[in-house]
């Protein structure tokens, strides 16, 4: 990248992110979350609920209010450790809604809260989604502990406050939702280009290089409440990735004992050198699918399955390191 191409870019991205404001906002975060009981996990909690009604009427921001028991059993701690440290799950609590926690256990402002709302004490963890005149979004629900129904929830509360849901949480529940998931294994010419055509596909959720019966192939993993089997097959063969089908549910097709997953410098290799995309720690494995499938000739679409933070890091990634993005990630298909 020439001179001032570099600085026009570093321009803008300081203009539009400020270096030292991040830099004092992920430090107060990381002070205020560090020291956050384990049953909460990493958010950024507010802990008074009237003003954060006030809050939401100002932003239009919906309320996720955790009522949770603080010390509390290992169930609760596994809560906060598993679901609540997820780093998607966190940005779209702190940016898409108002965030405040409620001790189930505690006297005082947290007791008041409790019957307010008529929520037990002693309980186990329970989320709820309200609006600025706290009625709730979507029915109470009890035994809401893991990250595929708590981003299922979230998705739909958003939908019920007429609010927009970002792409990365849509992909982060239907990712997480495995109960919907199913597998398929496509033979074709060259699996860069199966991660590829495939990737792209709705309803594909992730793309894996690798080896079946002598043959490169793509495994695909796919929400089948989007794109059945017969559908996913089909437009894998107009893009001559179907040579041959594999499936865990066809005792004649299936070879899964035989599969082997290629080595990692053939996964994803449409971004297969683009380090600062490496560098986000927070990639889950359904973006890299979809970032890989649409870099070549969608760049727009491709970074819409990145979260506003993920972008922001990328931004400084690429700057940093003296790359042009646009150029950085381009690789040829064929081997």
């Amino acid at each position: 990248m020439n001179t001032l191409l570099l600085s026009v870019l570093t321009m803008l991205i300081s203009n539009e992110y400020p270096m030292n404001e991040l830099n004092n906002t992920q430090q107060e975060h990381a002070v205020q979350t560090t020291t956050n009981p384990v049953e909460v996990g990493v958010v950024d909690w507010g802990r008074d609920i009237d003003s954060a009604l006030i809050e939401s009427e100002e932003l239009g921001r919906p309320l996720f209010v955790l009522f949770q028991e603080v010390p509390g059993c290992a169930g609760c701690q596994q809560f906060g450790q598993t679901v609540l440290t997820n780093p998607l799950l966190v940005e779209a609590i702190e940016d898409e809604f108002i965030p405040v926690l409620i001790h189930n256990n505690k006297p005082g402002q947290d007791q008041r809260t409790l019957e307010r709302f008529n929520e037990p004490a002693w309980n186990y963890q329970v989320v709820r989604f309200l609006d600025h005149h706290s009625r709730d979004l979507i029915p109470r629900k009890d035994k809401v502990w893991t990250t595929a129904e708590l981003t299922h929830r979230m998705v739909v509360a958003l939908q019920a406050a007429k609010r927009p849901v970002p792409r990365y949480l849509q992909a982060l529940a239907q990712e997480h939702d495995t109960d919907n998931h199913e597998t398929v294994t496509l033979a074709m010419h060259c699996f860069w280009t199966g991660e590829y055509e495939l990737g792209a596909i709705d309803g594909v959720i992730t793309t894996e290089a690798g080896w079946l019966d002598g043959s490169e192939v793509t495994k695909v993993v796919f929400d089948s409440t989007v794109i059945s089997l017969e559908e996913l097959t089909t437009k894998a063969s107009a893009a001559q990735c179907a040579d041959k089908v594999y499936t865990d549910s066809d005792p004649a097709s299936n070879s899964t004992l035989s599969y082997r997953r290629s080595q990692e410098r053939d996964q994803k290799k449409q971004i297969q050198n683009w380090a600062g995309l490496k560098s986000i720690s927070t990639l889950t494995e359904m973006q890299r699918t979809k970032i890989n499938a649409l870099w070549p000739t969608s760049r727009d679409q491709a970074y819409q399955w990145l979260s506003p933070r993920q972008r922001r890091a990328l931004a400084y990634a690429n700057a940093a390191a003296n790359q042009n993005p646009a150029k950085d990630p381009a690789t040829d298909q064929d081997h």
